[in-house]
């Protein structure tokens, strides 16, 4: 019997330092790295698969969802919006 599948849409920060490019979710907290876009577009795919794999199969997911700010949704999880990006300036004494 096939497993169940279960689909998000997450949204997830694309960066580029020096050579490397970076994945980041701030609704998982989970990030990887790669040579290329592509490399770390399919890393990404591969870490939140092990991400709920694991907590699954741990009986942890709920609690790992609810502390990343996830809410249950008449039986359905949902991630925390993504409202904007900005810049701040930011000040302090040396």
């Amino acid at each position: 019997m096939p497993k169940p599948k279960i689909e998000f849409k997450i949204s997830i920060n694309f960066l580029k330092e020096g050579e490397k490019f970076i994945a980041y979710s701030p609704v998982l907290d989970l990030s990887t790295c790669g040579d290329t876009l592509e490399q770390v577009k399919k890393r990404f795919e591969e870490a939140a698969g092990i991400f709920f794999e694991e907590t699954v199969k741990n009986g942890t997911l709920e609690n790992a969802l609810l502390n990343l700010g996830w809410q249950k949704i008449q039986k359905v999880w949902q991630p925390p919006v993504f409202i904007g990006q900005g810049f701040q300036q930011v000040a302090f004494a040396m």
